[in-house]
């Protein structure tokens, strides 16, 4: 639980700097990963709290674009703001080329042929590289892959 221990050695940094963006992006996280913590009666492991990271991540993205789209820019740069302080504690992003590379990997281990096995595929790949890959631009890949 490593990134946890660093969420929090972060937040009381951040509390102590008086760095209220940082405060409340942190604090927000903790008290996602506590009810997650809750619902599942036990710690959370690395993965599954860099899926959270990302889950609040994507929110953000969907946010500003909204902010954006409605005109209110000082909302979508707090918001920016806030996806800057989540992405430092994201894993890098796989790029086009590896995530291109590891779908053809998982289709050949899977022997997947036709859409039929695009959820398995899928799932495959999210559980084994959480945090690091876009739904979207996988469900792209894979589904080009299998058609």
């Amino acid at each position: 639980m490593e990134i946890v221990k660093k969420l929090d050695q972060d937040f009381v940094a951040a509390y102590k700097a008086r760095d209220e963006i940082k405060v409340a992006v942190l604090r927000m996280v903790r008290a996602a990963i506590k009810n997650k913590q809750v619902e599942l009666r036990r710690d959370l492991k690395e993965e599954e709290v860099y899926a959270l990271l990302s889950k609040e991540a994507k929110q953000r993205q969907d946010a500003i674009a909204q902010f954006q789209k409605a005109g209110r820019i000082d909302l979508a740069d707090k918001e920016k703001k806030e996806l800057e302080i989540l992405h430092r504690y994201l894993p890098s992003r796989l790029t086009h080329q590896e995530l291109s590379s590891i779908v053809d990997k998982t289709i050949k281990e899977l022997e997947a042929q036709g859409m039929q096995h695009m959820g398995q595929v899928m799932r495959a790949i999210m559980t084994k590289y959480a945090g690091r890959v876009d739904g979207k631009e996988l469900s792209e890949i894979v589904r080009a892959k299998l058609s």
